[in-house]
């Protein structure tokens, strides 16, 4: 129980059973779920939608322009600030700390598709896929070889280690928020059950399963641009659902770019904010498609 707070707790050492759910360990998880059947009893409002929504939409590019675009394949530069602002707002999806996610995703693309890839729907079927992988001891670990780069910040050792704690704090502070608001401003018709409920728990799990849609679904359904050796596919919905992943054949042929949809109306919505904060002056370098991967494209 105490790799719940605590991630370095949990054993190196590999075990015959590394490969099986970790029930207690996953069980906080299950909880989170099971939390979103409380929308019967606390009701709902426009203000605690529109938290819930906002918060999935800023979690979600945390996802997907840091953990992903940033922390995993460096395709662009941030200050230290900013690396670690988005790291805590990247914590908070309860997806675990940002070096545990870097690792995990390298890993994915040297082996994707191959039976030593952990979420693979062609070698494991869907459900294992979208979820069953996340839970189990083998996937709790942090390959700590494949993220030297990273390893290096201490403040990203304390956040990866620590991470359940970003996702616990942010729960009291939606409980927080509702429960002044039904004081403060009644005719909103929120409370701190409310805010719990829609804000966190309906909100996270919705961007969970959104998220893994790119593991289970991506590689599965969508149209094929580029001939890559895995099964990964392009997909609309996917990617307007994930503010860009969805354009996975394209990233997966060619994954040191900072953009996904290689042309003009592929929608990527990480891209379009990593403009903005490029031009803002808040990241910097991010690195375009080449030439010759967007000749291709057109082919």
């Amino acid at each position: 129980m105490h790799r719940w707070v605590d991630s370095s707790s949990a054993s190196t050492e590999p075990t015959a059973d590394a490969d099986r759910i970790d029930w207690l360990r996953a069980s906080p998880f299950v909880v989170m779920h099971l939390a979103c059947i409380a929308v019967l009893w606390v009701g709902v409002s426009p203000v605690a939608l529109a938290v819930a929504a906002g918060l999935y939409a800023l979690r979600m590019f945390a996802l997907t322009g840091f953990y992903h675009r940033y922390f995993s394949h460096r395709t662009f530069n941030a200050p230290r600030a900013v690396q670690f602002l988005f790291a805590v707002i990247g914590a908070s999806c309860v997806q675990r700390g940002p070096l545990w996610w870097a690792a995990h995703h390298r890993n994915h693309h040297r082996h994707t598709d191959t039976p030593l890839d952990p979420h693979s729907p062609r070698q494991h079927g869907f459900w294992w896929s979208h979820v069953g992988w996340f839970l189990t001891r083998e996937g709790f670990k942090t390959d700590w070889a494949r993220i030297p780069d990273l390893a290096r910040y201490p403040e990203l050792r304390w956040l990866d280690r620590y991470d359940t704690l970003i996702p616990v704090l942010l729960a009291a502070a939606l409980y927080g928020l509702g429960a002044w608001l039904e004081s403060a401003a009644p005719g909103l018709g929120t409370s701190g059950g409310q805010m719990l409920v829609w804000g966190f728990f309906v909100s996270t799990v919705v961007l969970f399963h959104a998220t893994v849609t790119i593991n289970s679904l991506a590689h599965r359904f969508g149209s094929r641009r580029f001939d890559t050796d895995d099964d990964s596919r392009n997909n609309l919905w996917l990617a307007l659902l994930t503010f860009g992943e969805g354009w996975h054949n394209n990233h997966h042929f060619f994954p040191g770019t900072v953009r996904q949809g290689f042309r003009w109306w592929e929608v990527d919505l990480t891209w379009y904010g990593l403009m903005a904060m490029a031009a803002l002056g808040l990241v910097r370098d991010l690195k375009p498609v080449p030439a010759w991967v967007a000749a291709k494209a057109r082919g």
